[in-house]
């Protein structure tokens, strides 16, 4: 009898102690997760734009400051003319005379100008008043050349220069420097304008023309070399 009464009472307790714990478990929460927090993420949204508007300006800002210092205060000044840069000029025709010329130097001379170039540096070929059978003029002002006639006495003290195999003859004038040939079997006068500087390197190009269409001559000055 002991044993049994005890034996139900042991069994009540147990069961007793067990209850308590299952309803203390169905009454607690559960535990709080990230998505049942709204009020978090709308934060986090917030402060996100706020960043974002405050880094736009900014950003513009420096590029702003960035284009300002390293863009120019004044603009380029233009190029001035060179060897490679057109010169504003006229295409009017040039004037020049065309005296008559024997059949030799007239042949010679059709010739040379079947060779020369159509522009001399950053000269173009203008048309010329008279004789295009013997006459070529470049630019503006005019770079002229003339074939035919007559070559120049050079004096003793006088400027001879060989330029690209052919042999020329200086004389200044007071608008210009005339360099003739004093080599070849018909003389060559180019004229060179005072605005060109430098006038042997603008005969370099018609000087190839002139090896290439006029013989050249048995007497030359002593200055001249080959």
């Amino acid at each position: 009898m002991d044993e049994m009464s005890s034996s139900p009472t042991a069994g009540t307790e147990q069961t007793a102690g067990r209850k308590p714990t299952e309803q203390t478990a169905a009454r607690e929460p559960a535990a709080p997760t990230a998505a049942r927090k709204p009020g978090w993420d709308r934060s986090t949204r917030r402060a996100a734009l706020v960043a974002t508007l405050v880094a736009v300006p900014v950003t513009v800002a420096v590029a702003g400051f960035t284009f300002a210092k390293l863009a120019p205060d004044t603009p380029a000044a233009a190029p001035s003319p060179t060897a490679t840069t057109a010169r504003p000029q006229s295409t009017t025709p040039v004037e020049m005379a065309a005296p008559a010329l024997a059949t030799r130097p007239a042949t010679v001379c059709r010739a040379l100008m079947s060779q020369l170039p159509p522009s001399v540096r950053d000269l173009t070929q203008r048309p010329v008043t008279a004789g295009a059978e013997q006459n070529a003029a470049y630019g503006d002002p005019a770079l002229t050349v003339a074939c035919g006639g007559a070559e120049p006495a050079v004096p003793a003290t006088g400027d001879v220069w060989t330029i690209n195999k052919v042999c020329w003859y200086a004389a200044e004038e007071a608008d210009a420097t005339v360099l003739t040939t004093v080599d070849r079997e018909t003389a060559v006068r180019v004229t060179v304008p005072r605005a060109y500087e430098q006038p042997l390197q603008w005969i370099a190009p018609l000087a190839d023309a002139v090896v290439a269409s006029v013989p050249s001559a048995g007497d030359t000055p002593a200055g001249c070399t080959a």
